[in-house]
């Protein structure tokens, strides 16, 4: 079976606060590298109360002082929002403390609301236009070859590897372009993954980075002893994503018994577009449709994002998956 991953966004659920939100994410990070899984990756977010990872480089030095041999990395920055040059030095400085362990994915888009995204950079819309030429300038701020004046202390010669992150058939042709791993963000934006896919493998040049085409896919698990549970278990889920549809952007609330009745029926409709790529079940069930899932579209990973209230109920579902992935393994 193909490498698992987790994304996190430290998620405050309702009646908790952001200091708990981290330290559930840092004991998360430990727990799933127990269990098998190769990265842990958080995202950038801004000015939304239910996501605790916007200032995402600090975090990820917070996981990988508690792990040993995960990979941490960004899922991703929003490198519009930033200079290039100190996104190198940041990720240079994670590199350097934990050598051989940092993934730096990158995105575009603003992980906010436009009034946010001119809060963040006023230019903003310019250097969405400049992504690509940003993403070289930060490989060439972190290659042993950089002989510019101006030069990443740390961060130079370190060669973080770096991922094209996207949602949508533009970030495939960069990817591909560029020959950068790709990861599709499937988990909540799944129109395109499968265009997406064949583009990228279609337009993939070797680089010195990769020689041949990579392509992890996000997805949605939740996994528990009964598919009863789990479903249970999603109904927070579908209220936060509620909240991306509206604009309502609130801590994440706890599961509920019926969803109709918190959740209006034409927005029922966009979620199931929403979370087309979602695994909610009982092992068994989780197993079928990933395998089913892995074979239609051939990705060389996963990374999943877990949306579940209690705690210990998100451990459990991570610990599911893992035996899940650990099964087809030894079934091989």
């Amino acid at each position: 079976m193909i490498p698992y991953s987790v994304l996190d966004l430290a998620v405050v659920t309702e009646g908790s606060n952001p200091k708990e939100a981290i330290e559930r994410s840092r004991e998360l990070a430990v727990y799933v590298e127990e269990l098998g899984y190769s990265r842990f990756w958080m995202a950038e977010h801004h000015n939304m109360e239910h996501i605790a990872s916007s200032a995402t480089s600090v975090l990820l030095g917070h996981m990988a002082e508690a792990t040993s041999k995960i990979r941490i990395g960004s899922g991703g920055i929003m490198l519009p929002n930033h200079s290039p040059y100190i996104i190198a030095e940041h990720f240079g400085t994670l590199e350097t403390m934990y050598p051989e362990r940092i993934d730096l994915g990158l995105g575009r888009a603003p992980g906010t609301d436009q009034t946010t995204a001119h809060a963040i950079r006023p230019n903003r819309m310019q250097e969405v236009y400049n992504f690509p030429d940003n993403v070289a300038q930060l490989q060439k701020y972190l290659s042993k070859e950089n002989e510019g004046k101006v030069r990443a202390f740390p961060g130079e010669g370190t060669e973080i590897p770096i991922w094209i992150l996207g949602s949508s058939t533009d970030s495939a042709h960069l990817a591909a372009k560029l020959g950068l791993p790709y990861a599709f963000a499937s988990h909540f934006a799944p129109l395109q993954l499968i265009d997406a896919i064949r583009i990228y493998r279609q337009e993939f040049q070797p680089s010195k980075q990769l020689g041949e085409p990579y392509i992890m896919a996000g997805i949605n698990v939740i996994a528990a002893d009964t598919t009863e549970q789990a479903h249970y278990l999603s109904t927070s889920t579908k209220q936060m994503f509620v909240g991306v549809i509206t604009g309502e952007r609130t801590p994440l609330p706890p599961p509920v018994d019926d969803i109709n009745k918190v959740i209006p029926l034409q927005h029922q409709m966009a979620l199931k577009q929403m979370l087309a790529y979602s695994f909610v079940g009982d092992k068994e069930k989780i197993s079928k449709e990933l395998n089913s899932f892995i074979e239609q579209t051939g990705v060389n990973e996963v990374m999943v994002a877990s949306y579940i209230f209690d705690h210990q109920e998100r451990l459990k579902s991570h610990k599911l998956f893992s035996e899940v992935m650990k099964e087809a393994t030894l079934s091989q």
